[in-house]
């Protein structure tokens, strides 16, 4: 039994209070590595992982995140300097599967690797609107892709959160 791969899930946190300076490239590889890892439809692989370290993309991608949030003016990255934009080719049938485990071995390596995390929701919106297939074709990505998440990612600035107790009947034995 890999009981550091169990220990890794259970204590794995969202983090939503980064410091400023950036990941080391060895840190970044390696979470991205274990992204391409990830489990797939009749193995697929239709996700795609954009890495986003420039400071002037990630405040955009967070604006427009807040403002479909219904909350402008907000940091929904949470100051994290780097960003893994997760995408997914929207004409295949698990592409929302494929895009989802891509994103939770992300976290998962993250905390691997001293890192902290976070899944932001909102990408299938803003990649749905004209203002998101514009910032695919500047990646050179056809609009046929999907947001599944961002995961931000950095140095937690701050202790580690705990976790909250798992609730009563979350397992259903038949």
């Amino acid at each position: 039994m890999n009981e550091a791969v169990l220990t890794a899930i259970r204590e794995r946190r969202s983090i939503r209070k980064y410091k400023p300076e950036q990941i080391r490239d060895e840190e970044l590889n390696a979470v991205l590595e274990a992204g391409t890892w990830a489990a797939s439809g009749k193995g697929a692989q239709t996700a795609v992982m954009v890495v986003v370290q420039d400071a002037e993309t990630i405040a955009y991608l967070s604006a427009e995140n807040a403002k479909i949030q219904g909350r402008p003016g907000t940091d929904p990255f949470y100051g994290a300097p780097t960003a893994v934009v997760v995408l997914a080719d929207g004409e295949e049938a698990n592409w929302l599967q494929d895009g989802s485990l891509v994103l939770g071995n992300l976290m998962l390596a993250a905390h691997a690797v001293g890192l902290g995390s976070c899944w932001i929701n909102r990408a299938k919106e803003f990649f749905d609107l004209p203002e998101g297939k514009e910032m695919l074709k500047k990646w050179g990505l056809p609009e046929k892709y999907r947001g599944v998440g961002t995961c931000i990612l950095g140095y937690p600035d701050g202790p580690l959160p705990k976790a909250k107790p798992r609730k009563e009947h979350y397992i259903v034995r038949v």
